[in-house]
């Protein structure tokens, strides 16, 4: 089985994004650092679709 490369960072960055918008919405969780979760989580996205993108067959 092969995983195409970029596949692996971009399921992380969604499931650390959706951790990140669910703290923003928590009236518990600081806001400092759950933006910086959500940020972190899109950056992976975008890092992930990149190399999909570039090493598509």
């Amino acid at each position: 089985m092969s995983v195409r490369e970029g596949l692996i960072p971009t399921i992380l960055g969604t499931a650390v994004t959706a951790a990140g918008f669910a703290m923003t919405k928590s009236p518990i969780a600081n806001k400092k650092y759950a933006n910086t979760v959500l940020g972190f989580g899109l950056a992976h996205i975008v890092l992930g679709a990149i190399d999909l993108v570039e090493h598509r067959r």
